[in-house]
């Protein structure tokens, strides 16, 4: 028979059920102590049915030896374990609070489509100062436990209503008090979403491998969605080759402070990520503290207590959340007013139709289920003003002549970068017409030294424009006659717009990293129309190539990139990521 509320669970009595999972399940109780004394705790529970699971009481247990050696302010301290009537539990602190993954889903239904930057970067450096201690943690001789987590993601993150973030969850975690230390070659645990890329390939792992998982809940937290997505087969080599975009790519008011830190915590090769999570954290303190000095738990506390009022209220709990907060939350609310997207001129090699594509009919990121009053509230300013600016960027699009801009704008839009895209035009439209220069006859000068690198060249000047007004007839001549004129040279050859092309080359690898493989595509074979000498566009563009099954024109496509000089490549290209073509077999 089930357990039931008010049920005695050994020296405990239990209050409410908390989760069911596939193997345990987690209580809401109360330790009854000596002279009425009580104290919440979190009791987690194997289910009957797996307790003759001798590999998962073997991970319960280890949980259990790892968590108890373990006491910080950011990690869930466990209180007790044992066996009571042939199942084994574990007694935990109780964080008062919801886990992170179900406070990213209740802040969208309130109509924030990623936490508020503040936010987003307080919780993660919490989590490393967590990590920090689990992985510097010694026994009793002082040696080194090597404990590394392995399973960092939103689920195994707690946030309370005061404010404090604590990491749980250690049933996969690594140390070398464990039994059985190192893990069978080729073997991966954890969710894969959140896998670093050695870990990936069933590798050795470190702290460095939190580091990228830390890095990873980050990047959910600022843009609304993982850097890769999908399922397995098609998210591990996206993840593998880094085809994901940077998060200012997805998010246009995100610093580049803060983008290059998660891009550094996402480096493919872990030598070249932060070398621990208390750096890491030290880093993101920086940022946060000199962007928003007077942040402090109290705002995330209040945060939370807005988001679930309605859930405090039934359990008649009042939320003291001061004004001075809700009109904070409204102002985070609010688009972006200085969007970091450069102005971009796109040749007419690159013009689309003339008709360009509208804006989808709704955005799938709006908010369309029944929401509570509680935060019902701050939903009509966003979608009001979304739909204003929707309105507002069609017409400057359709009304402001920037045809040979609507490549760079309808691909932002399409992406759901509004702010991105709105930016774009504003700043194609208030740039002043340029004066019409001279023809270029020279050759480029054989000296120009060659791209190397995936570091964007600097932008080369665009074609003139041809002059189409009459020329004034030179003196002395009288009207209607025809005077000589030079014999005409040909014009000089066009200069590719290599800026415009890296502007395609980064909206293709944002396709990539969303499994937009067509379009990625498509966006692919514009580049190279720009510009054919971009080695990286074409290696993007054969794999894929590969991925849409067209074997033989990606066999093709990587054969030119391979007979580009290698200073052109770029600088950071795993030799692997090479093999395979002569088979027809490539891995993007």
């Amino acid at each position: 028979m089930g357990l039931r509320p008010g049920d005695r669970f050994g020296r405990y009595e239990l209050v409410s059920r908390l989760g069911h999972g596939g193997m345990a399940e987690t209580w809401r109780a109360r330790l009854l102590a000596a002279a009425g004394i009580t104290k919440p705790v979190l009791i987690k529970r194997i289910l009957p049915e797996y307790g003759t699971d001798d590999a998962f009481i073997s991970m319960f247990i280890s949980e259990a030896r790892i968590s108890a050696t373990l006491s910080h302010g950011n990690i869930a301290q466990v209180h007790d374990f044992g066996e009571l009537d042939g199942e084994y539990f574990l007694a935990m602190e109780y964080v008062d609070g919801q886990p992170l993954h179900r406070i990213l889903k209740r802040a969208r239904v309130a109509g924030f489509d990623a936490l508020p930057l503040p936010l987003a970067t307080f919780i993660a450096l919490e989590m490393c100062r967590g990590l920090h201690y689990a992985h510097t943690r010694t026994d009793d001789s002082g040696k080194p436990l090597g404990i590394v987590h392995r399973d960092i993601s939103p689920d195994n993150v707690l946030v309370s209503y005061e404010g404090q973030v604590k990491l749980v969850d250690f049933g996969i975690a690594k140390a070398r008090l464990q039994r059985g230390f190192s893990t069978e070659p080729g073997v991966v645990k954890g969710k894969y979403l959140f896998f670093s890329p050695e870990q990936a390939r069933g590798e050795e792992v470190d702290g460095r491998t939190d580091v990228w998982a830390t890095a990873v809940v980050l990047y959910e937290m600022l843009c609304g969605r993982l850097p890769v997505e999908g399922p397995e087969y098609a998210a591990l080599p996206k993840l593998l080759a880094g085809a994901f975009p940077r998060p200012s790519m997805l998010r246009s008011e995100i610093p580049r402070e803060l983008d290059a830190l998660v891009m550094k915590a996402l480096a493919l090769n872990k030598a070249q990520r932060f070398e621990s999570s208390h750096a890491f954290g030290d880093a993101l303190t920086g940022y946060l503290y000199s962007s928003t000095p007077r942040f402090s738990t109290l705002t995330l506390s209040h945060f939370v207590q807005e988001l679930f009022r309605e859930d405090l209220a039934k359990e008649g709990r009042a939320v003291q959340v001061p004004a001075s907060f809700l009109s904070e939350m409204e102002q985070w609310l609010q688009p972006p007013t200085s969007p970091s997207v450069p102005p971009v001129t796109l040749p007419s090699a690159a013009r689309p139709s003339t008709e360009p594509e509208g804006p989808p009919s709704t955005d799938p990121r709006e908010v369309t289920q029944p929401v509570s009053p509680a935060v019902d509230r701050f939903i009509p300013t966003r979608v009001k003003a979304r739909k204003r600016r929707s309105r507002t960027l069609a017409v400057l699009l359709l009304s402001g002549g920037v045809a040979a801009g609507l490549t760079v704008a309808s691909v932002l839009w399409g992406q759901g970068s509004l702010a991105a895209a709105e930016a774009w035009v504003q700043a194609h439209l208030q740039r002043p017409p340029e004066a019409p220069k001279p023809p270029v006859t020279a050759a480029p000068s054989p000296e120009t030294p060659a791209r190397t690198g995936d570091t964007p060249p600097a932008p080369t000047p665009s074609p003139p424009r041809p002059q189409t007004a009459t020329p004034p007839p030179p003196k002395g001549s009288t009207p209607g006659t025809t005077t000589s004129s030079p014999e005409k040279k040909p014009p000089a050859p066009t200069r590719p717009d290599t800026r415009a092309a890296w502007v395609l080359l980064e909206n293709a690898r944002a396709l990539i990293g969303q499994g937009k493989f067509p379009e990625a595509k498509e966006t692919l074979e514009r580049c190279l129309e720009v510009d054919p000498h971009l080695a990286e566009c074409r290696r993007q563009y054969a794999n894929v190539l590969m991925q849409l099954g067209e074997r033989v024109r990606a066999k093709e496509q990587m054969e030119q990139f391979l007979h580009t000089p290698p200073s052109e490549r770029p600088s950071d290209l795993p030799s692997r990521s090479l093999q395979g073509f002569s088979g027809s077999q490539q891995q993007p």
